[in-house]
């Protein structure tokens, strides 16, 4: 018995002294050294920061509003984000904050977004907001313009701003004199063929008569509007980043009239609602659903991949009305 607490009391010394030891090491490290975020962009180091949550949230502020400087900037687009990796380092080593994120945005490009006014078909004048040139197309309309039917309005979203005019100057180069004869017009509607870098709107918003909630939690990565190297044309959708296997689900309640594989969208679902508003998921990892099926808002129908033309794993989401693709942000996100 007096042996066994004699071992008892050596282990319990032993514990202690392990304890104290190992206090004194953390003491010793934490002096040396201290936690710190190394920052990587494209695999490359480009510095360390203390708080990669300040400053993500300082980058992430400046992709939605810019600096401030123009009034007209859509979005900052950009295509590299960096990574954070929590490691020790020595005390004196110092953080670069500033100096990351002036690196980071410098790879950004900015987008503006304004609105021109056409005339069959072609770009006749651009303004910097939607009340002016809607305020074009009526006032031509009043004065009972000959080609009043056929001006159209389009919301553009470039990289490069051009110069705008006034209402009064916009509406003085449009009129034209109703002719006493009437002559064939051609018709005033005309469709688009596609999506370039300017995307047809007839106001920014268009009531959907149908409410809508968001398929997926994830990050925004690209934006409606923005070019890339990656597409032929200006993006008709919006990609949220999430995931692989992120269930999605649906954002309305409506029929599935395209289940499958189509071209650079990879796997794709489209729901067919209301009102001629469909709403389209693309490059997914898996389909749940299938054409015909009926769905309700909030089901589960597909699971968030990287098929198609895609650089990794996302959502990229579009809502069209009778085959016109709108802003998803005006409506979600």
């Amino acid at each position: 018995m007096k042996r066994v607490l004699i071992k008892i009391r050596a282990s319990i010394k032993f514990l202690i002294l392990i304890s104290i030891a190992t206090f004194f090491i953390i003491g010793a490290v934490a002096l040396i050294y201290k936690p710190i975020y190394s920052v990587e962009l494209n695999g490359e180091n480009i510095g360390y920061c203390a708080h990669k949550s300040k400053l993500q949230a300082k980058i992430d502020d400046y992709i939605e509003n810019g600096n401030g400087e123009n009034s007209n900037i859509a979005f900052i687009q950009i295509d590299e984000m960096p990574t954070y990796k929590l490691c020790l380092l020595k005390r004196d080593i110092t953080t670069n904050d500033d100096e990351i994120y002036e690196k980071i945005i410098s790879t950004g490009t900015t987008y503006y977004k304004y609105f021109a006014i056409i005339e069959n078909n072609e770009e006749k004048s651009y303004v910097s907001d939607l009340s002016t040139a809607e305020a074009i197309v009526q006032e031509l309309k009043e004065k009972n313009s000959e080609n009043a039917d056929s001006i159209q309005i389009l919301e553009k979203y470039e990289p490069n701003l051009t110069d705008f005019v006034t209402k009064e100057t916009a509406v003085a180069s449009l009129y034209k004199e109703k002719k006493a004869v009437s002559t064939n017009k051609s018709s005033g509607s005309s469709s688009s063929s596609g999506f370039s870098t300017s995307i047809k709107l007839s106001r920014t918003t268009v009531p959907l008569g149908i409410s809508l909630i968001q398929p997926i939690s994830g990050t925004i990565t690209s934006r409606f509007g923005s070019s890339s190297s990656r597409r032929s044309g200006a993006h008709t959708g919006l990609d949220i980043g999430a995931p692989k296997g992120t269930p999605i689900h649906a954002a309305a309640s409506g029929t599935i009239t395209f289940a499958g594989t189509k071209g650079s969208f990879g796997k794709m679902v489209v729901i067919t609602h209301e009102n001629g508003v469909q709403t389209y998921y693309a490059h997914c990892s898996k389909l749940y659903v299938s054409a015909g099926q009926s769905v309700s808002q909030g089901e589960t129908i597909a699971a968030v991949g990287s098929t198609g033309n895609s650089s990794g794993p996302h959502l990229h989401l579009e809502i069209r009305i009778n085959g016109l693709a709108y802003n998803p942000q005006n409506y979600l996100y």
